[in-house]
This record gives C-alpha cells, structure tokens and sequence, in this order.
C-alpha cells in the first residue's frame, strides 16, 4: 500500500466530501422527495404551462448545466492566471453546500424555492469539481497521476456509499425513531451538505498552488479588478478552445476530448438508465435496486485502485481502452438478463469498470495538458462531462419508443463505446507518462 503525501491526501478528502451529495442528494434522495412531496399532484405552472415533477427535474438539471456550460472555461482560465484555483474552489464548494444544506428544509409546496436552491447547489458542485480536477497534476508526484486519481474516486465511492447506507437506513426505519418518511428525506438532504462542507476542509485549507506573477493587459487596466480578471479569462478560455481545435498544437488533448464525449455519454446513459431498466425489464422491487445501488459504489472503489495499477504496467490509455471493452461487454449482457441475480451481477460488472474508466478518463487528461494551465482546460473538461450526458439519453428513449424494448434500447448505446474507443485508439499519450515508475 502506497503512502500518500498530506497534499494527496486532503485533494482526495473532496471526493469522499462530495460524493455524498452526489448520491444520497442527486441521485437518490432529491428527485423522489422532489416528485412524491415538493411538487403537488398536479404539478406547477411555468410561464403559464402546467409540468409534472419529472419535467420540472429535467429542467432543473439542464438549466443548472447550462450556466456550467457558460462559466467553467472562463471561471478556470481566470483561476489560472491569478493562481487562485483554492479560492475558486473554496467559494463553489462552501455556496453550494450551503444551498444544498437548506434543500433540507423545502416543504410541500415549496417548489421554486427548492428549484432555485437545487441548481445553485448543482453549479456549486460542478464549478468547485473544476478547480478540484485542476489540482491533479499539482498535487501527483510524477509518474503517479494514475493512482492520485484512483485514489480520489476509491475514497469517493466509499465516503458517498456510506452516507448513502445511513441514509437508507434512516428512511428505511424512520417510523421506529419518531420520524415520518419526509422528515427522514429532508435529514439526509441537510446531512449530505454538512458531509460534503465538514469533509472538504481538509482541501479548502492544505492545497498549496504556486502562485504566478501576473499583470493586467494594458487594455483591462482601466476597469475595475474583477471585471478585468473575468474579461482576461474569457480572453484565456477562447485561446485554449482554439489550441483544443487545433491539428497541431494538443492535438491528443482534442482528440481525447472528443472520444471521452462519446464514450462517456454511453458510461452516463448506462449509469442514468440502470434503475429504471431493472424496474421496466425484470420488475425489481425498489429495495433490489438501491442494493444494487451500493454494490456499484463498493465495487467501484476496488475497480479504480486496480485499474490505476494496471495503468502503470500497460499505460493508461490501454488500460482505459481496456475498461471501455468491458463496458461494451456490459452493455451486451445487460441485454440478456433476466432474473435479480443476474442483475446484482451486473452491477458488480458495472462498479468494476465504472471505477477505472472515470479514474483513468480524468489523469489521462491531466497528464496531456500544461500543468500551469489545468484549470482552464478542466474547465473544458467539465463542459464535455456534462454534454455528454445528453446524447445516449435521447437514444435510448428513441429506440424504446420505436422497439417498445428497453433492452433494444441499452443494447443501441453499444455504438457510442465503440466509435468513443476508436478515437481514443488514435490518441497519443506522452512519453513521460507512458511507462509509469
């Protein structure tokens, strides 16, 4: 067992602090609470429309992505040249946890103020996961950018699974403790913001970053310090789009990009549809699936630590490679189950790989771009993150509703792991990194 350096250490504390909201709040908890108790049963009117709870959700969870997709790159690109990405993190994760704490005290009834607090919570946590990825390549020793990364996302499967676990169970048994099931909800909303705020001061306090010498373009002079800051990171983020696009210069990083678009989108519409394909196809009980639910986050830590071994034996982009053939292979016995068992298999399948492919997409990344520069490019990072989340979804609601078959409609997202595995075939990853010591 490798020892960590204390900076190793607290960057990973984040990913254990977040996960938490990840899963107990987005995840889980949020959109049932939102749907059964927020919301009345006849839904909320919008600019004059009536919309059911699910369709509220869904632009709730765009429109948040939305503002991401607008403030990342600049956000992190002004980070960069003001060596400042520990208070860019420190003012995301504490707003958004903050907003995340009183979701914990939304009512029925209380439906725009827990959209309003819900997306500032998501930017929060989007905009801090940001400055947090950009730590990556500070805080690695070199040659071990693999295994810091495995390591964030272990710790971060098992700090959100365990608040996750408490969480059921505080549901499960809320009767016996005097609690009715809302009240129960609304403890495990308030407490996975308390989670995510008390574990990131490791983080928020210990990352150390160098601090560059930097100077205002004479044109910027003029206006008012922040302003100036903002006007140089758009200036910063249009300059890195445009190396991003470029044959020539980080070609690998584009390229990367691109593949991680598709095949991200195939990882995200498998993990987005996997409860609802249990329900639908095989008819689980809810119990089964949040089961499930764990099983994924527990394997998932053993899935990344391993994962980032073998990247060091086989380089990582064969190691991801690799990840992206199982999934495919996940994908194709997905099509075939049809008992519980073989669905907490398929779980067990889906945390193995799930683990590595994310540990590996992210130091894959961060070793192909200019350490005093990762913020903004983990800005563009973010961006595809989110985008790819919107593709697979629509294709698999498509081919459902032309086949009437949930399992036509998994079976078609096998196309984005193979197209997102031929790009990443043509990547190049540095030398420097190809052999880990």
């Amino acid at each position: 067992m490798r020892k960590a350096s204390s900076q190793v250490r607290a960057w990973a504390m984040y990913d254990w602090a977040n996960s938490a909201y990840v899963l107990t709040t987005v995840t889980a908890v949020l959109p049932a609470y939102f749907a059964t108790a927020v919301v009345p049963e006849a839904g909320a009117v919008l600019l004059g429309v009536r919309l059911a709870a699910p369709t509220l959700w869904g632009l709730m969870v765009g429109s948040a992505a939305l503002l991401i997709f607008l403030l990342a790159p600049v956000l992190g690109a002004a980070a960069d040249f003001t060596g400042s990405k520990r208070a860019f993190l420190a003012s995301f994760c504490l707003a958004g946890s903050a907003c995340a704490f009183l979701l914990g005290f939304s009512g029925p009834g209380d439906v725009w103020r827990t959209a309003s607090l819900f997306m500032l919570a998501q930017v929060g946590f989007a905009g801090a996961n940001v400055f947090y990825d950009a730590f990556l390549p500070v805080v690695s020793p070199p040659g071990k950018t693999d295994w810091v990364s495995g390591l964030g996302f272990a710790w971060g499967y098992i700090g959100g699974g365990l608040h996750f676990l408490a969480s059921l169970l505080l549901i499960q048994f809320a009767g016996a403790l005097g609690l009715d099931q809302g009240q129960a909800a609304r403890i495990a909303l308030a407490t996975a913001a308390l989670w995510w705020a008390g574990f990131a001061m490791p983080a928020l306090i210990m990352l150390r970053e160098d601090k560059p010498v930097y100077e205002l373009p004479r044109e910027y002079r003029g206006l008012p310090r922040p302003l100036a800051v903002l006007r140089v990171g758009l200036s910063l983020a249009a300059g890195t789009l445009r190396t991003l696009a470029s044959r020539t210069e980080r070609r690998g990083a584009g390229l990367f990009l691109l593949a991680f678009l598709l095949y991200n989108d195939g990882i995200q519409t498998v993990i987005a549809m996997a409860t609802m394909y249990g329900k639908d196809e095989l008819n689980l009980p809810m119990s089964a699936l949040m089961l499930t639910l764990l099983l994924i986050q527990a394997v998932a830590f053993g899935g990344a630590l391993l994962f980032s071994r073998l990247a060091e034996r086989i380089t990582t982009r064969r190691a991801l490679l690799l990840s992206l053939l199982m999934w495919s292979s996940v994908v194709c016995y997905a099509y075939f189950i049809d008992s519980s068992l073989e669905y907490f298999i398929l779980g067990a399948l889906v945390g193995l790989v799930l683990g590595g492919s994310q540990a590996l997409s992210r130091s894959l990344f961060a070793v192909m771009i200019p350490k005093e520069q990762s913020a903004r490019y983990f800005g563009y990072f973010s961006v595809v993150n989110k985008l790819s989340a919107i593709g697979g979804p629509f294709l698999f609601a498509a081919i459902r509703h032309m086949t009437g078959s949930s399992r036509d409609a998994i079976l078609g997202v096998l196309v984005l792991f193979v197209v997102g595995m031929a790009l990443l075939w043509r990547v190049r990853q540095p030398e420097q990194e190809s052999v880990q010591a």
